[in-house]
Parts: structure tokens; sequence; C-alpha cells
């Protein structure tokens, strides 16, 4: 049986829940998953290398290793180190755990915390992308490192900057439209986001990326961050042109809530959202959580006008936070994944 090959979109969480999900699809279906990561991070330990190192924000990038790590003990030690972050140090003459002593010299000057906040996996992927000179050649090598049971891509080979227009970002101007910049702010903005676009405008698609979208099976679209981690990969004109071209069937997944960036629109709204910046986008089926869609005729709407069909299952974790099980939302993959078409 020749493998199913899944091509899935997004940045952070949301990207990583996904992939998880694929992974529990394993027993079930031969499946050769392909993550495209967005490269817009500005924010904590990425925007921190991004600002000081220059090169792709290594964050999102290092979630979507991590989920695809092997089984083995080795590599899930190894994905434990990746995540690790480095916590403040402490003070001169405050024993270190094992009951080593700072010296004071080790605090003075400005970079004497520098490691404080980023995690171990950044700095690798940093290093490997200094070394090797390419982000792809780093991001493979990282998955070695890991036992990744897929791959990795950059959206893009060049960072991105995200910026939005926003109608009241500025509580004490609710009708004012201002354009906020940059994936964090983008992502807090308590406004309602009114347009997105990326700097540069056209950034060059990664051709890896773009190979694998035209020979995919199926492409996934969230869940995740909709107009920092989803939408960006929609304004990539080259990745644009590959995703409506690909012969592969298509399937969103809805978020369970709405985030700071998407407070006042609806769950069929996210779907316009794809629309508008993607017009002639087509969507096969709509996954979604019964509980979060509620009404289900206007999600229904929204994806038959993307000529979709919605499907509901439990996917939520049992808690009632609006999170994604990875091992529910891969049962309902499966199915999904496996019909013919």
């Amino acid at each position: 049986m020749t493998a199913r090959r899944v091509v899935a979109f997004g940045g952070g969480h949301g990207l990583s829940t996904s992939l998880r999900a694929l992974r529990h699809c394993a027993p079930e279906l031969d499946l050769d998953i392909t993550a495209v990561v967005t490269v817009g991070d500005d924010g904590g330990s990425s925007g921190r290398l991004r600002a000081e190192r220059g090169g792709l924000p290594p964050g999102d990038l290092r979630q979507a290793l991590v989920a695809l790590a092997g089984d083995h003990p080795a590599t899930r030690r190894s994905a434990g180190l990746f995540q690790h972050r480095f916590a403040a140090a402490p003070a001169a003459g405050v024993p270190r755990k094992g009951g080593t002593d700072r010296s004071p010299a080790a605090t003075d000057g400005p970079d004497a915390d520098g490691l404080a906040g980023h995690a171990v996996g950044n700095l690798v992927l940093c290093g490997l992308m200094e070394l090797l000179g390419d982000p792809v050649a780093a991001l493979e090598h990282a998955g070695a490192m890991l036992g990744a049971v897929g791959r990795v891509l950059p959206m893009s080979r060049q960072p991105v900057g995200i910026e939005a227009r926003v109608r009241g970002a500025d509580p004490s101007a609710p009708d004012e439209v201002c354009t906020v910049r940059g994936q964090h702010q983008v992502a807090v903005t308590t406004g309602r986001v009114e347009s997105l676009r990326l700097t540069p405008a056209a950034p060059a698609a990664c051709a890896e990326a773009l190979a694998a979208i035209g020979a995919a099976d199926w492409l996934i679209f969230g869940p995740g961050s909709w107009y920092t981690s989803v939408l960006p990969h929609l304004l990539v004109p080259q990745l644009a042109d590959a995703i409506v071209s690909s012969a592969a069937r298509r399937l969103v997944t809805l978020n369970l809530a709405a985030e700071k960036e998407t407070l006042g629109l609806s769950v069929a709204d996210h779907l316009a959202a794809l629309h508008w910046y993607l017009p002639e986008l087509k969507v096969d089926l709509v996954l979604a959580d019964a509980k979060a869609v509620g009404d289900p005729e206007p999600v229904e709407r929204a994806a038959e006008s993307l000529g979709a069909r919605l499907v509901l299952a439990p996917v939520a974790v049992a808690d009632g936070t609006p999170r994604h099980d990875p091992a529910a939302l891969g049962a309902a993959l499966v199915p999904v994944l496996g019909a013919d078409r």
C-alpha cells in the first residue's frame, strides 16, 4: 500500500497538536507527514534570536520537530532537551544546583543572563542553520537527531513580517484603524483585525515545500492562530498557487474557541477568512467539534461556500478547556484520511 502523503500547515501549538494527532493515526494509516511552518514569529526566544542573529525564527520549527520526534527513549530524552527552557540564573554567591557558586564575574555586563528564556532547541536550530548555511539542511539534521517520523520545512527560507490593519487596537479609540506590526503584537491585539499582509509581500516559497504540496494526497490547515499561523501561508504567492493547483484533497480543522487575535469572529467567519485571502481555495472537508460549533447551520453554509462538507467529532480535551486532544483528533482523522476518493 502506498503511503498517504499529508502536508500540514501552521505554526506554534496548533500545528504541534495537528502533527501529534497525525502520529496517532499511524497504527491504522501509513502516513508520510510533512509540516510547513510559518516563519513570522518575532516574540520571546525566537524574536531575540531573530533580532540578534538573523535567520529564521526557530521556535515554531522546534515545536513541529518535537511533535514528530520518534518514540525511542533516547529520542524522547532529546525531545525533552529541545523543549527545555533556561530559567534566570541565580545571583552572585547563590549556590547553583549541585552546590557550585556563581562567581561575581559571571553576572557582570549586559549579557550576564543571555540564556534566560531560550529553549535549548532554538539554540540548536540557530547553530545548525549557521553551521550548514541552509535552514532545510538544518531541519533535516535536527530531525535525524530526534528520530522524527516526518519532515519539517519552513514556508520560506527568509523570515517574514506580519502586519495587520486593526480597528480599535487602542481601546480609547474603538473606531480608529491603525497598523499593528509584528506577529506577537498582532497575536495579542484586543482590536478587530480587518486585513493582513506579509513583509515582504511576496517572499520566495521554500522549494521543498512546493514539491511536497505538489505530491500530496491531503493538505491540512489548522488548528492554530488564524491570522498569525494559518493564513500567512495563503499570502505567499508561490505557496498559494501550489495549494490551489495541487490535486490533493484539503481539510480544515477549526479551532475550539476564539483567540485574542480573532475575538469577534464566529466559527463561520474563520472559514470566510480563508476565502477572503485566497478566493480560489477549494476545501473538501471541515472538521470541527460539535460543542464548539453550537448551531451547525451557519458553519455548514460557510463550509459549502468553500465546496466542503462539515464533519463534527468530539476532539477537545476532557477537562473542558478549549484545547484539542491529539488522540481524539487523531481518531477523528482516521476515517477522513483513510477514505478513498
